[in-house]
């Protein structure tokens, strides 16, 4: 009895699932609608089975027809272009359609028609002739005027731009050869006078002061003349692999004793080594000039904790290692900011005002750049950033 309840139940199973699939759809439109809608459901599933990045490689005339659809001042450069060539190639794609379909239409008449060829192929000639002159000529020809044109109008800019910087150059050398002049002919004149004096007076008791007294004057020609060589001098860079900590370590220890003598705190905040090709002796002048500026900054300022922070780090892609030179001085007045890199500018009495000028051409050798933020008040900082793949140029 069992076995042959267990026979029965696949029939029985076989007649539920055959009453319960739905009836077969009626012949006709409907039906033959949905035999392609299926056929089609089927051959998509199998190309995307076959091709399963297809959908995320969009056809290229879908991209045309969206940047059609949109105003082209919202477009790139690269877009306009694209669709200015798209409608190009349209254009010679229905010249040539026209050609191919005309050609042997042309070609029959000729032979079998010959007048009605003759009128009919001149006509053609006379309408494609222009067509293609259009398509195919006429482009070319204007984008060669326009190229020209564009070209002579550069041309005249860049001229125009050489003349200003002649202009501005030459406006600089006045300027600079105005602060040399100003910058040696004082001492030399306060040395000539009192030599003038002493020659006046051989026995005087105050010759040696005088003697004294323009020997420093000439020194300070010396000292001017000597800075004026160097920012002239154009040095060429000996690039080494180097760290810029090493070379700040060095420049603090050089100041170490100023600071203890003075009373000021040096901050050391390194947060990489800061290795770079660079030239190690430059490197070393750069950081001279910029903390012994802050010095001579906190040196008369009267600062109840003077202080300075020299801070060493790398930009976050990892190319570029910079140095930032902070005092709690007095800060740089706006005017005097703007001309911080002038040659001859300076506050200081003992002062060429040519350190800060070098050392920006230093910064500039290696590729970098030289910032300066300052406010009255609040102090004086220098960023001085410089790429890791130094340039092998000249100073």
């Amino acid at each position: 009895m069992t076995c042959a309840t267990t026979r029965a139940r696949p029939n029985v199973l076989s007649s539920l699932e055959v009453d319960s699939m739905p009836s077969a759809p009626p012949d006709g439109p409907d039906a033959s609608r949905r035999k392609r809608r299926r056929r089609r459901h089927r051959s998509e599933r199998s190309r995307a089975r076959r091709h399963p990045d297809r959908d995320e490689r969009e056809p290229a005339y879908e991209r045309a027809n969206e940047l059609e659809q949109i105003d082209e001042s919202l477009l790139n450069d690269d877009e306009r272009a694209y669709l200015r060539a798209r409608r190009r190639a349209e254009e010679k794609i229905d010249l040539y359609r026209e050609l191919v379909k005309v050609g042997p239409i042309a070609l029959l008449l000729l032979l079998f028609v010959f007048p009605l060829g003759v009128v009919f192929t001149a006509y053609q000639v006379m309408r494609l002739g222009r067509r293609t002159y259009q398509t195919l000529i006429e482009p070319g020809v204007r984008d060669r005027l326009v190229a020209e044109e564009v070209g002579k109008r550069l041309d005249a800019r860049v001229q125009a731009q050489r003349q200003a910087m002649e202009g501005e150059h030459a406006r600089s050398l006045e300027k600079l050869s105005a602060s040399i002049a100003h910058e040696i002919r004082n001492p030399i004149t306060a040395a000539k006078s009192l030599v003038q004096q002493m020659g006046e007076e051989p026995s005087s008791s105050d010759n040696v002061e005088y003697a004294q007294v323009a020997l420093a004057e000439l020194e300070r020609v010396e000292r001017s003349v000597s800075h004026l060589l160097r920012f002239a001098r154009d040095e060429e860079l000996r690039a080494h692999d180097v760290t810029m900590a090493d070379v700040l370590d060095s420049v603090l220890e050089t100041f170490r004793e100023r600071a203890d003598r003075e009373g000021i705190a040096i901050e050391r905040s390194f947060d990489t080594e800061g290795a770079l090709r660079g030239d190690p002796e430059k490197l070393r002048r750069i950081g001279i000039n910029l903390i012994g500026n802050a010095f001579d900054a906190l040196a008369d300022a009267g600062v109840a904790a003077p202080r300075i922070e020299v801070s060493l780090g790398e930009n976050l892609a990892g190319t570029e290692v910079w140095v930032r030179v902070r005092d709690n001085g007095p800060g740089i007045a706006p005017e005097a900011a703007a001309r911080i890199f002038d040659p001859f500018f300076t506050k200081k009495q003992s002062g060429t005002g040519l350190g800060l000028p070098i050392t920006k051409k230093l910064v500039e050798a290696h590729g970098g750049e030289i910032e300066l933020d300052t406010e009255l008040g609040r102090g004086t900082e220098f960023v001085v950033t410089l790429p890791k793949e130094a340039g092998g140029g000249a100073a």
